[in-house]
């Protein structure tokens, strides 16, 4: 069998495609909150991250933990933490690329900006975090 097939069939493998669909979801939620916040001028870019923060880290927690990383091993009391810890850092990370892209004193872009290392980069740290820290 080779490499591709062994991780085909391998956890982090269904891991993965549950974390997509998950992560999916709960990034869906945040653009949900973000996106009119921020894109009809409800208030500034960052209270809208912070909003969307918000509803992505209780629905991705719930998500994530029952569902993603589901008979990985972790204990709910052993999680919650680091889960938190890692969602700080996911918001630390929104938060730098919505200054870094739409602060009028860097490159000032438009409030959509954000978004495109919010859905493709973000995600990719965090699942990675989430497997081999959060839910091991």
């Amino acid at each position: 069998m080779g490499r591709l097939e062994q991780w085909r069939r391998s956890e982090a493998a269904g891991q993965l495609v549950r974390f997509a669909v998950a992560g999916g979801l709960t990034t869906g939620l945040y653009t949900a909150v973000y996106s009119p916040l921020a894109g009809f001028g409800w208030t500034s870019e960052q209270v809208a991250n912070l909003a969307g923060y918000v509803v992505a880290v209780v629905s991705g927690y719930l998500l994530h933990s029952r569902w993603s990383f589901r008979g990985h091993g972790a204990e709910a009391k052993d999680t919650s933490w680091k889960f938190f810890v890692v969602s700080l850092f996911s918001y630390g990370a929104n938060s730098f690329w919505v200054w870094l892209l739409t602060d009028d004193a860097v490159l000032a872009g438009p409030w959509w900006w954000p978004l495109l290392p919010i859905l493709f980069v973000t995600p990719l740290v965090t699942f990675l975090l989430n497997r081999l820290w959060v839910f091991k």
